[in-house]
């Protein structure tokens, strides 16, 4: 078992509890047969390349989009976790959505002079968070301290991931809440919202992740490692890790003086659960876990896998300008869909074989 890592990032933010290796690299396509075929994405990984200039530059016009949003939202977050019984606050991202979220959630916690760590880990779905990591935890910390923290929800397959895997394997991190910028589904436990704008780290992969791949499992794996990762060393001159979270830091330090707690009510919660459910009855002849909704599910389907067409609330909206360039680029109909209860969507192309 690896002691963790710090990946590009400053290693006061962040320890990754990952196992560094040489996963299994396959194209684009042929993982998608691959993972429709029966195989699961869990075991293997498409390699990332440097993004194009319009990537780039679709990137950073959601940066400036939104990063005033982002720092109130997450300077509330922040103000709630501060409030939390207990000599420290535990920050236990989710790898990789989760890992910018939490350096954030990390210096404001310290801005507002709460102890604070930060660590980030492996949930796979079908394949559970990663105990081992979580076993190393709490060896150093105690349960009830632990917050888990996601980028934003889309159906909540991940959050139901992390339930099952709590009850199943860490009873005494059973209600330990999972903390979320934007929560579509309604399955998070804090959230500053649930409105379905653009998350600027999810525009890219590595190159604002620390340069860490999305986790894998690997037959390489001891029963005491932690999941793996592959290290993106060769993309250091395109790496934008440091400066995203040092730019959106400034905008969470302006926030903070005057921003209230987050507050997210069960009711609120019960009634996007309702919404997605509702959503995602209406394409009853599609797999559902070949439906991502929402900005934030839709950029990630765009950028790894293969997509069959992309719907959105309104293409003159903003937010949406890089999915539709990203759609543009690879040939992906763009259509219109006014009455969905989020801005966008993607259809993940059915290849003939099982489910995903």
């Amino acid at each position: 078992m690896s002691r963790g890592f710090s990946g590009s990032y400053d290693p006061a933010d962040v320890t990754f509890l990952l196992t560094p290796l040489q996963p299994r690299l396959v194209d684009v396509a042929t993982k998608e047969a691959l993972i429709q075929g029966g195989g699961h994405y869990s075991e293997m990984l498409s390699p990332e390349a440097p993004p194009t200039p319009a990537h780039r530059e679709a990137f950073h016009a959601a940066l400036a989009l939104t990063r005033e949003r982002v720092g109130r939202d997450v300077a509330r977050l922040a103000r709630a976790l501060a409030e939390r019984p207990g000599n420290e606050v535990v920050l236990v991202s989710l790898a990789r959505a989760g890992t910018p979220l939490g350096i954030l959630l990390r210096r404001a916690l310290a801005a507002l002079d709460r102890p604070v760590v930060h660590y980030s880990v492996s949930i796979l779905r079908d394949r559970g968070l990663d105990a081992v990591a979580l076993r190393h935890i709490l060896a150093h910390h105690r349960a009830p301290d632990v917050v888990f923290v996601d980028g934003w929800t889309g159906k909540g397959t991940m959050a139901g991931e992390l339930t099952r895997a709590l009850a199943r394997d860490l009873p005494s991190l059973v209600g330990a809440p999972l903390a979320v910028v934007s929560d579509l589904a309604g399955v998070a436990d804090l959230a500053a919202g649930a409105d379905d704008y653009v998350i600027p780290w999810a525009v890219l992969n590595g190159i604002v992740s620390g340069l860490v791949s999305r986790t894998v499992l690997d037959p390489s794996l001891g029963p005491d490692d932690f999941h793996g990762c592959l290290r993106l060393d060769a993309l250091a001159a395109d790496d934008l890790s440091r400066w995203v979270v040092d730019t959106l830091t400034q905008d969470v330090r302006a926030a903070l003086p005057h921003t209230p707690s987050a507050v997210w009510p069960e009711t609120e919660r019960q009634r996007l659960a309702l919404v997605a459910a509702a959503f995602l009855a209406r394409w009853p002849e599609r797999d559902r876990l070949l439906i991502k909704p929402g900005i934030g599910e839709a950029t990630r389907a765009l950028l790894r896998r293969v997509p069959e067409r992309l719907l959105v609330q309104d293409p003159a909206l903003p937010d949406t300008r890089h999915l539709i360039a990203l759609a543009e680029a690879q040939g992906v109909a763009v259509e219109v869909e006014k009455a969905m209860p989020y801005r966008a969507c993607v259809f993940v192309k059915p290849l003939g074989g099982g489910a995903p």
